[in-house]
């Protein structure tokens, strides 16, 4: 019976849902500098205030919390459900040209812009699931909240200056993933480590070193500047390590220096087997060519033993673990600068949760520091939430009886944004098999998509406040 009133309510409402959408995406809201009632910029907070404008025209209670936040909400009862979403979006880079970034346009039942997919499509859905439970009259005895967050990109400080504040409803779920529920995300590692030395006068020698852009992003570029030594005596070497790690090199003179330059794949950190690592192929380059012995070259042989090419889950380390939940340890090493006189690293660690830091943290520390090297960092905790809780359940099964597909637990190495939320799960907007070009050009979602998610809140919210 109430599929068949949610069913019936949504027959006509796609029109009003892109366009909702639509007025969202057209809002370039990435972060900016600070100022009142704008923590994360003047983008963040237009965006804020218009998703609290369409709240309010659909007759929802709608409130901004000092720019941080805003929340919806269906009635003034007790919180049963915290639906998070966030309005903030990454940069738009380059390489569109379907539409442009922030002109949001429909093409065969895909919505193009920046932010349709992540998260203002979703963020959509979900008010447009709340206006559904109210204008259908279901009596409930407890409150849904939408929170719309503003910086979901760059740390999540918003959440967590909200939730300082107030507190955490009994149930919580972002859609700001993909379905089914993602309920387990791994926790983090992320340490810098350093070494320095005096400036080498023995050629050959190293000069400068530049590897990576993000300390998420394992990098496919990678460069060097090596002195004393000339192209033609690097570049026999480099075809060996071509043919065996996939990393191409070209070479160049410039100011004296031979340059090589690498270049692997790009790929996200929690995901490193999906690229191939510049720096660790270049790294394995250099090791290879007849450099002068000194602090430098041995600080490169070290690192390509802790670290070695190839090698995205710590076994070099000492560190590699796994367990079926959340899966495997994976590690990618993103981040490098070598001078004269010294060198500073960094990888992203993915962990799951049978790491602990005797296990984990402790021997990757150990490592490094028997090799000279200075070493800091924490280890985060994971996230995980029991599939096999009443609220888990309750998505599964509507979420089966919606889409016919079948409903699991999922886990991660990306946070999402509940990952520190007591019993949060992601859960939606995208159906699988789909891709959205999440945080690239021509990002899109499918309008079927987030109308099926429009439905299945509904009912999820009334399973559970009603």
């Amino acid at each position: 019976m109430i599929r068949e009133q949610i069913e019936a309510y949504f027959a006509d409402k796609e029109p009003m849902l892109v366009e909702a959408v639509s007025r969202l995406v057209s809002i370039d809201s990435v972060e900016g500098g600070p100022a009142p009632g704008a923590p994360f910029g003047p983008g963040p907070a237009a965006a804020l205030e218009e998703a609290l404008a369409i709240a309010r025209e659909w007759g929802l209670t709608a409130e901004n919390h000092e720019g941080y936040v805003g929340t919806a909400d269906l009635n003034g009862g007790e919180d049963a459900l915290h639906i998070l979403g966030h309005l903030d979006v990454v940069a738009p880079g380059e390489g569109w040209t379907v539409t442009q970034p922030y002109a949001p346009k429909l093409i065969d039942g895909l919505l193009y812009g920046r932010g349709t997919d992540d998260d203002k499509g979703p963020v959509a859905a979900s008010l447009l699931a709340m206006k559904a439970v109210k204008d259908l009259g279901v009596p409930l005895k407890k409150n849904c909240k939408v929170i719309l967050g503003t910086n979901e990109e760059s740390g999540s400080g918003d959440i967590a200056w909200y939730f300082a504040r107030h507190p955490y409803a009994p149930a919580t779920f972002s859609p700001d993933a993909g379905f089914p529920v993602i309920n387990t995300e791994k926790g983090g590692f992320r340490p810098t480590f350093t070494k320095s030395w005096p400036v080498q006068e023995a050629l050959p020698r190293v000069s400068w070193l530049h590897g990576g852009i993000r300390g998420n992003i394992l990098p496919g570029d990678a460069s060097a500047g090596v002195e004393g030594l000339t192209m033609h005596d690097v570049q026999p070497l480099a075809r060996d390590i071509t043919a065996r790690t996939g990393i191409k090199f070209t070479f160049a003179h410039e100011n004296g220096l031979t340059v090589i330059r690498a270049k692997g794949e790009a790929s996200h950190a929690a995901y490193p087997e999906g690229g191939n690592n510049a720096i660790t192929g270049l790294i394995a380059l250099l090791c290879a060519l007849p450099l002068a012995e000194g602090a430098c070259r041995q600080a490169l042989r070290d690192l390509n033993a802790l670290l070695p090419h190839g090698d995205y889950k710590g076994r070099a380390l000492g560190i590699a673990q796994e367990e079926p939940v959340a899966g495997p340890l994976t590690l990618a090493f993103s981040l490098l600068e070598v001078t004269e006189t010294g060198l500073k690293g960094y990888f992203d660690s993915r962990v799951p949760l049978c790491a602990t830091e005797d296990n984990c943290l402790n021997v990757a520390k150990a490592a490094f520091q028997a090799r000279g090297f200075a070493f800091e960092g924490f280890q985060g905790a994971p996230h995980h939430t029991p599939g096999d809780g009443a609220f888990v359940r309750t998505l599964l099964k509507r979420y089966e009886e919606y889409t016919g597909l079948k409903g699991e637990c999922l886990s991660t190495g990306g946070g999402t944004y509940v990952h520190d939320i007591p019993g949060g799960v992601a859960f939606g907007c995208t159906l699988p098999g789909f891709d959205t070009n999440l945080h690239g050009a021509n990002e899109r979602v499918r309008v079927s998509d987030l109308m099926l998610s429009a439905k299945l809140f509904a009912h999820i919210i009334i399973d559970l406040c009603g």
